[in-house]
């Protein structure tokens, strides 16, 4: 593979921070990125027995003799070293880049950053390849041109496809985790994708909480796979699955914690709208979904019900891939009324607000953007966008613009 986007973010947190912690979903590519890191790094997994006791018999000792260029590989499974970890870095506080943490679960190794390193330590997610990734092309200007507020027209510029339509609609059915989508052999794929859900459930889950009963989570999971890019109601999905809303909380907290699912939490800064406060949300990887929905192949999905809320999964995750390989800090948000209207996705953060709509047609029909050119007018963004699958960046709107999502 060609160097992942994310890796000149992590770069220059390196630069910053004595500490860098990468995270993301188990089997995204996090040792190939970290073994293409610059310089000499000694790599210690804590799934490893002799690894974890050579670092957690006398962590202090371990850091004093190992005080600079080490990774720590699946962190969370070593919470004691942190302490510790916090200790080494103020002995030498100036000293930048000397640790790197990942971990494939963050709410423990998130836990213990929080509690122990705050402000000594940045933050990378490495999510599955982005269709540019999946195609070994370089990261999308795009994303720091939105970000700076840049003219409509160095946007649109941008903008042109640089993928095509074939290659966008192959990323969307099979995904984008490296290993299956390296392969290229279907059989192969398709046995990937189930036994990634087994191990997710009998490692990542079964050490996290190991009270958790396995089998129901995994029909918790199979529902959510039907449920993806849907408003979310707990009290139907307990009725469903016989389980109390508490039990669905603490299952959607486990599965976007660990990375397999996006909760999406609604808008709710509209204070002259009757908005719908229900939270939405996404299967992350849409081979996965697509595996759990048992579709077939990419003309199967084209017919099938779930394509729509399928590709607009897709095309979110491709967006916050983006601006996070870019290291711009965009929280996900959606929209919705009570009375109908509808924007598919908020981001809010550092390139503003900018609100999304999804279409999975070849080209967005400006009559039908009413709650975007609203929302846009009354929360004053520089810019609306919708993605499509058109030929070309169009300006619908003074205030609204059309990207393919072969440009993104």
């Amino acid at each position: 593979m060609n160097d992942r986007h994310l890796t000149a973010f992590v770069a220059t947190l390196l630069r910053h921070f004595p500490c860098v912690a990468m995270v993301g979903a188990r089997q995204s590519g996090k040792t190939t990125l970290l073994g293409m890191l610059p310089g000499e790094w000694r790599r210690f997994d804590m799934e490893s027995s002799a690894d974890r006791q050579q670092a957690l018999t006398d962590p202090d000792l371990f850091l004093r003799l190992h005080a600079g260029g080490v990774v720590i590989d699946e962190a969370q499974l070593a919470p004691s070293l942190f302490p510790a970890l916090r200790v080494a870095i103020d002995r030498d506080r100036a000293a930048k880049g000397r640790f790197v943490l990942s971990g494939s679960s963050s709410p423990d190794l998130t836990k213990s950053i929080a509690e122990t390193l705050a402000g000594r330590i940045g933050l990378a997610e490495l999510a599955p390849l982005t269709p540019a990734e999946a195609w070994r092309l370089p990261p999308s200007k795009l994303y720091g041109l939105l970000a700076k507020g840049a003219p409509v027209a160095d946007i649109l510029k941008a903008g042109e496809p640089r993928l095509s339509l074939h290659q966008v609609l192959e990323s969307w059915f099979h995904g984008g985790y490296p290993e299956p989508w390296l392969s290229g052999d279907e059989e192969f794929r398709r046995l990937w994708h189930r036994n990634y859900l087994d191990t997710w459930l009998l490692h990542d889950i079964a050490a996290l909480f190991p009270n958790l009963n396995r089998d129901r989570y995994r029909q918790f999971i199979q529902l959510l796979s039907h449920l993806s890019g849907s408003i979310l109601n707990n009290a139907e999905i307990a009725r469903t699955l016989g389980v109390s809303e508490p039990t669905v909380r603490d299952w959607l907290a486990i599965a976007h914690g660990t990375f397999l699912w996006r909760q999406v939490p609604a808008w709710d800064r509209s204070p002259h709208k009757q908005l719908v406060r229900h939270p939405k949300g996404y299967l992350r990887d849409s081979g996965l979904l697509h595996r759990l929905l048992q579709v077939t192949d990419a003309d199967a999905l084209a017919t099938h019900p779930m394509s729509g809320r399928s590709w607009e999964g897709m095309v979110v995750e491709t967006l916050l891939r983006g601006f996070g390989n870019a290291g711009i800090r965009m929280n996900p948000f959606h929209y919705r009324t009570r009375g109908g209207a509808e924007i598919d996705l908020i981001l809010d953060g550092e390139a503003g607000i900018l609100p999304v709509e999804i279409k999975l047609g070849g080209q967005a029909d400006p009559r039908a953007l009413r709650a975007l050119r609203e929302f846009v007018a009354a929360h004053d963004c520089r810019l609306g966008l919708v993605i499509d699958n058109g030929e070309k960046p169009r300006h619908l709107d003074e205030r609204i613009v059309s990207l393919p999502a072969a440009s993104l």
